[in-house]
């Protein structure tokens, strides 16, 4: 039996147990009704949350900073190799060699974060040996093993492009000629890398990551699409930034609607999400990103502008992977978010659902 859905076993033996109104109250609570004319109502005391020796029931993550890091390289450097895409087969060289760099970059420090976590880049390699369709994990390291090696072509071909022609030997011809071919597969791989991250959090049991299942691929490929914008617009000549601009509206508005329905669809597990250092991390990314999205808008061709708002959006979803990740963080601490949706569920008549 599951932590805090026992209804007969003695209440010690189950965590968080009296954190659900009801639970003990049953009897005890008819026992204190009132007893004036109209009073048929329980008396119920607001509810404690307990568990085992103040232990939380679920286990909090190991993690540090690294992830959210990790994940926000990742997810900048995948919206960058679709912006280069775009703006290679439409004539933007600009442009595309600040996408094509951009995801250099981020990858770089994606990667570097990533294996900053594990402790020694063997333990990356070892995930390599096995394929596990149904370990998110398993799945990511092989997105990332096949996407890195074609977005890093793609940018040394960038770079090789900058380079005297007639000095160039005949290796260095030829990455150049990869360039379009390895972009455009970059970009075709590039959707998994943005959203995987967030599959990665959901199918864990930490309340406020598991509950958000449904939508938090989509906060973060917006995310990233903002922040690829953003970057954009950085560095690229106002120009040839139009496709930029229009990347960065449509994911701020895909990751603004999308967030929205997340934490109503979330109940009780939405709460981290708005306490604390999770709540002041999200409600800047909602401004910033708001701001980000107006400033491109309103902002045309001024560079000035353009700075400003995809700096917002860069920063803006920064935010919102870390507030993500400490709300889920402080989700696990509590045992309310893991005992109350549990018997929710259980008065809905349906099974008690863990991640994994």
């Amino acid at each position: 039996m599951s932590p805090g859905v026992d209804r007969d076993g003695p209440q010690h033996e189950v965590p968080g147990r009296a954190a659900v109104v009801g639970s003990e109250g049953g009897r005890a609570g008819r026992r204190r009704r009132g007893g004036g004319g109209g009073g048929d109502r329980s008396m119920v005391p607001e509810a404690a949350f307990t568990s085992y020796y103040g232990r939380p029931v679920v286990k909090p993550s190991p993690w540090k900073a690294d992830i959210p890091i990790y994940m926000t390289f990742g997810g900048m450097a995948a919206g960058s190799s679709l912006l280069a895409a775009g703006a290679d087969l439409t004539g933007r060289p600009a442009l595309r060699r600040t996408g094509r760099l951009a995801a250099l970059v981020g990858l770089t420090a994606s990667m570097g974060t990533l294996v900053h976590d594990l402790g020694r880049p063997g333990r990356f390699l070892n995930m390599l040996r096995t394929a596990k369709l149904t370990s998110p994990m398993s799945v990511g390291t092989w997105i990332l093993s096949t996407y890195g090696p074609i977005a890093g072509v793609a940018a040394i071909a960038e770079v090789v492009d900058m380079l005297p022609a007639r000095r160039l030997p005949r290796l260095l011809r030829l990455v150049s000629a990869a360039g379009r071919p390895a972009g455009l597969l970059a970009a075709l791989t590039a959707p998994p890398v943005a959203a995987y991250t967030a599959v990665l959090l959901s199918d864990t049991a930490t309340p406020s990551w598991h509950e958000a299942h449904r939508e938090l691929p989509f906060v973060f490929v917006g995310s990233a699409a903002a922040a690829a914008g953003g970057v954009g617009m950085l560095a690229a000549p106002p120009a040839q930034a139009g496709p930029a601009r229009r990347m960065a509206i449509g994911g701020a508005l895909l990751e603004l609607a999308a967030e929205r329905r997340m934490e109503s669809s979330m109940g009780i597990t939405a709460e981290p999400l708005h306490r604390d250092r999770a709540g002041r991390l999200m409600r800047a990314s909602r401004a910033l990103t708001v701001a980000g999205a107006l400033g491109s808008v309103l902002g045309g061709r001024s560079r000035l502008a353009a700075g400003v708002s995809g700096a917002a959006l860069a920063a803006g979803s920064v935010c919102t992977r870390f507030g993500v990740f400490e709300a889920g963080q402080q989700s696990a601490r509590d045992p309310k978010y893991t005992v109350v949706p549990q018997r929710e569920r259980l008065d809905r008549g349906e099974p008690i659902r863990y991640g994994g």
